[in-house]
């Protein structure tokens, strides 16, 4: 049996980190066993539907590196893959649940007539679940078509599932209730039902389920805030699945090669920004050099600060110590522009230091009076002002840093000295002694 899996969004909002883990999860699967992952569009409420979400949805699944075999773009041999473009394969399929004498009118709409036993299903993640429709009041016959001749999620799930010969159906927990019913239609369909497995809910740090409006929520949050998409589905990939490791990182393929629907945990799952953020500094560290530069770039370039020829050095400099693109700016603005923040912490534990001020002033002298420049000498220059005023190379090392990046900690500060050269450090360190 080729495994064929299947991700169907509905197109009314944004790309939702549970739909894009529920998608993954599906990728994940058709790629392990060499099967074929089709993307469909459940786009019936007409009212809810935007292009704009539609858009989000492809674009957010393209980000991710999610490919789809069949849908969008693909074509397949099992369209359309919009179900606005059903209706004539749901008519199809109702009139034979009317021929069986399984569908009756009730209002103008029309009801599935459930078959009054136990149904039982074998969920690949949640174990074996049955649902007793013997109880008719627990139990109502559920309406298939509307009176306006629109038909509802459940039949319209079935029959695109069925026509598309979907294998394995893997979905959202707050689905599991909804497999019997499907399970019912397929057998009055008379076709065998694909296999179900429904993963956990993702949750808030604070247990609370996540909402469209969480932090985190929305997949096209990410790249703004400077997340890149290797990191975010390795993240995801680790919301409701264990690699049954220690391992964390893994590339895309890597995840291919580990995933597992035995290794999905049947407890929700909790979204962790802190995590979502170390995860990305771990696939950060893990780009070339020229990768990261380029991939900083429209950061810096937003904050206002010039990309030019210094950029790439000083962009390097940093890639060990940020987490997220968007913190890049902030880490290398100093050694770009002279107009910077000074941290108020940092300023006031250099202001404890009685002799910054003297030491400082007298540092500009001398790195003035270098007769060359070279990030070497600079940095033996400072233990020297320090000895000779009778102090500590240390006492004056991180007073210099706060002067000429406004941070207690960044980059070398032979880098920082290299970088900046004689007139800049000359003038910012007058500058700040004089504000001491």
């Amino acid at each position: 049996m080729s495994v064929r899996t299947r991700f169907a969004p509905s197109p009314t909002g944004y790309l939702h980190v549970g739909g894009a883990r529920t998608a993954l999860f599906n990728y994940l699967f058709a790629r392990k066993h060499g099967g074929t992952f089709v993307l469909r569009v459940e786009d019936t409420d007409e009212a809810r539907n935007t292009q704009e979400a539609r858009d989000a949805i492809f674009s957010g699944m393209k980000w991710l590196g999610l490919d789809w075999d069949e849908g969008e773009g693909k074509g397949g041999a099992f369209g359309p893959y919009n179900q606005s473009e059903r209706k004539e394969n749901y008519d199809r399929w109702f009139e034979v649940l009317r021929e069986k004498g399984r569908v009756y009118e009730d209002d103008g709409a029309w009801r599935f007539r459930f078959e009054r036993k136990p149904v039982t299903m074998h969920d690949l993640v949640c174990g074996e679940v049955t649902i007793d429709y013997r109880d008719e009041s627990n139990t109502p016959d559920m309406v298939v078509r509307r009176s306006d001749g629109s038909y509802v999620f459940h039949f319209v799930n079935v029959v695109d599932d069925l026509e598309m010969k979907i294998t394995h159906v893997i979905r959202g927990e707050d689905h599991l209730m909804n497999t019997p019913k499907h399970l019912q239609l397929f057998e009055a369909l008379g076709a065998p039902a694909p296999l179900y497995a429904h993963i956990p809910l993702i949750l808030n740090p604070n247990g609370s389920k996540m909402s469209k409006r969480d932090l985190g929520a929305a997949v096209g949050d990410y790249p703004k805030q400077g997340f890149i998409a290797p990191a975010v589905v390795n993240f995801i990939a680790l919301l409701g699945w264990s690699p049954k490791s220690e391992d964390e990182i893994f590339t895309l393929d890597e995840l291919v090669e580990r995933f597992s629907l035995e290794a999905v945990n049947r407890s929700p799952a909790r979204f962790d920004p802190e995590k979502c953020a170390w995860v990305n500094q771990q696939h950060l560290l893990k780009l070339a050099p020229e990768a990261f530069i380029e991939a900083a770039k429209p950061f810096v370039a937003d904050a206002g600060l010039p990309v030019d020829e210094r950029y790439p050095a000083v962009a390097a400099l940093v890639r060990e110590k940020v987490r997220l693109l968007s913190e890049v700016p902030a880490a290398i603005g100093f050694l770009l522009a002279d107009n910077f923040d000074f941290d108020p912490e940092a300023v006031e534990k250099v202001k404890g230091n009685a002799a910054a001020k003297d030491l400082l002033a007298a540092l500009a002298d001398d790195f003035a009076a270098l007769p060359e420049w070279s990030a070497d000498a600079a940095k033996h220059q400072i233990g020297e002002t320090a000895k000779a005023a009778g102090a500590k190379p240390g006492q004056l090392m991180f007073p210099v840093r706060v002067a000429l990046s406004g941070k207690s900690g960044g980059p070398d500060l032979g880098d920082i000295l290299g970088l900046l050269g004689r007139e800049k450090c000359v003038a910012r360190l007058k500058a700040f002694s004089e504000s001491l």
